[in-house]
């Protein structure tokens, strides 16, 4: 529910902040006190048009902030509307789209009477309402759709029309071949051959390089003689033990280094035929690279991919006849899940209407007609269409002109429906009525207050007595200028108001002693409705 509502510089609002309680809430005051400015400022939280006009004068943006909290969460959404400009959104305080913040608003807040944002208004959440009213269980018809999704997908993977198809073939067998024959066994060849070719290309050179580094370290006066005749001079002295022993050590590291130098030199043969095959091999796996990959790596997993691909495009026959067996399934068990959704929707079309039809009889729309339109299987095409005077055709909800028709009908369709925002809003819901129907409509709203918190702007005397709290908008000139104030009264306060609103001026004793009967009567059936429900 909306919990707290902070609103700057919108209209004849300079600054305002409320605390709003739960069930049903009344906004009074006089004509152009700025009630319908709070509801103007609820609108702008939830993604409704902003237009600078709304600006109060001399200021450069208005700004509204409103706390929503649920059993599960809390959320803070804020608009921003600038005397120039675009306007801002924000999500607990994160910059956002105003699209993003209508979807959240959406799930929060639903706004009746001429404002855009009444979501039994838009055909996916008239189908949604149906759907809870009835009771039908959508899962197998969600499912039949996305498995018949799924199947299509797959035979789109498989390939194109046949000629494509075998292209493709053709194109990846010749690459499979290719990389197959290359016969790569290890991601690291082309840098071992590499190694190779450079020590075939220099064979004597090399060679002799290794017999000059061993003979200077083996010959008389290398390094292994020299560091013997380190040996031998202190060898006798306990004292160098430690180093003598160190010396000793380097001497058989030396003379193994040069055996080893010279084992390599032994075996390094000029062999041109070798060096030729090395190089035509490192051609081949540079071309392989230039095509298939960066790395040996990325080539052999090309050639992997490139072979589940043609066996999958070979095997294609197969594959689309199970597949095309399994679409055919997919489609009549789609066919079976769209036909019971449908027959339920159309059979709870009816039920629909008369209940939402029965609530208008009584919210002085007595001669309303109630249809609920379902199209073909599964019945997606769901329209709420209302004919609210003799002779006129049923039309379209969003084609009522009246805003107080259109509030009551969305009054009546929240009496039949369970679920719903936790907010719900009514402005203009007892246009041009009195009497025993603003009776009922108080009644109506009052009940719809058990469920939600409903807060609706009204004039009448019957639906403020009603409410569980009672928000009066008044204003003020000061300076030539107007300012508009809100506040919750207090029991004495509403007593007042409420007579003001009965004798339309000044409240009279006898429009006082009756505005206390309709709080003390309205009370007593709040209190009966508690204890009925616990």
């Amino acid at each position: 529910m909306l919990s707290e509502l902070h609103i700057e510089n919108l209209g004849v609002i300079e600054k305002l902040d409320l605390t709003i309680g739960e069930g049903l809430v009344a906004l009074t005051g006089e004509t152009g006190a700025g009630k319908t400015m709070l509801v103007e400022a609820i609108d702008l939280l939830v993604g409704g048009r902003a237009d600078a006009s709304v600006v109060r004068t001399g200021c450069e943006e208005a700004r509204v902030e409103g706390r929503f909290v649920t059993e599960e969460s809390e959320v803070i959404l804020c608009r921003v509307v600038p005397v120039t400009g675009r306007s801002r959104a924000y999500v607990n305080g994160r910059l956002a789209t105003v699209a993003q913040l209508a979807e959240y608003g959406a799930g929060l807040v639903d706004l009746h009477g001429q404002h855009a944002h009444q979501s039994l208004l838009g055909t996916s959440a008239q189908r949604l309402a149906l759907d809870h009213f009835c009771g039908v269980d959508l899962e197998p018809l969600r499912n039949s759709r996305a498995r018949l999704t799924e199947i299509e997908a797959l035979l789109a993977t498989l390939g194109g029309d046949e000629r494509a198809r075998a292209r493709e073939i053709d194109l990846l067998r010749f690459q499979v071949k290719e990389i197959t024959d290359a016969n790569l066994q290890s991601p690291t060849e082309d840098e071992e051959l590499s190694r190779s070719e450079d020590l075939l290309a220099d064979a004597v050179a090399h060679r002799e390089a290794l017999y000059a580094a061993a003979s200077a370290l083996q010959d008389d006066d290398g390094a292994s003689d020299g560091v013997g005749k380190s040996v031998a001079a202190i060898s006798h002295r306990e004292t160098f033990a430690l180093l003598v022993e160190r010396l000793k050590n380097v001497q058989a590291e030396i003379d193994d280094v040069a055996r080893e130098m010279r084992d390599v030199a032994e075996s390094i043969e000029e062999d041109p035929a070798k060096l030729d095959e090395v190089r035509q091999r490192r051609h081949l796996l540079v071309d392989l690279r230039r095509k298939y990959g960066e790395s040996l790596s990325e080539v052999i997993a090309y050639g992997s991919d490139s072979g589940l691909r043609l066996n999958e495009l070979e095997g294609f026959e197969a594959r689309a006849a199970t597949l095309d067996t399994d679409r055919s399934a997919a489609i009549q068990q789609l066919r079976s899940a769209e036909k019971v959704v449908g027959e339920a929707r159309r059979a709870s079309a009816p039920k629909l209407a008369k209940a939402v039809q029965q609530h208008l009889r009584t919210l002085a729309m007595a001669h309303a007609i109630v249809d609920v339109s379902v199209g073909d299987d599964p019945g997606d095409d769901v329209a709420f269409l209302l004919a609210a005077n003799p002779g006129s055709p049923p039309l379209p909800l969003t084609k009522v002109a009246s805003g107080g028709e259109l509030a009551r009908t969305m009054l009546a369709l929240r009496l039949v429906l369970t679920e719903g925002p936790a907010t719900l809003v009514f402005d203009e819901v007892d246009a041009g009525i009195g009497g025993e129907a603003a009776v009922a409509v108080a009644g109506a709203l009052a009940q719809l207050g058990q469920r939600h918190q409903v807060l609706v702007v009204t004039h009448l005397a019957q639906v403020a007595a009603a409410a569980q709290r009672q928000i009066k908008v008044s204003k003020t000139v000061k300076s030539k200028q107007t300012f508009a104030e809100a506040y919750e009264l207090g029991e004495q306060e509403r007593v007042g108001e409420i007579a003001r609103m009965l004798s339309g001026g000044m409240a009279e004793e006898s429009a006082l002693n009756y505005a206390s009967e309709l709080l003390k009567a309205s009370n007593e059936r709040s209190n009966g409705q508690g204890r009925s429900r616990r």
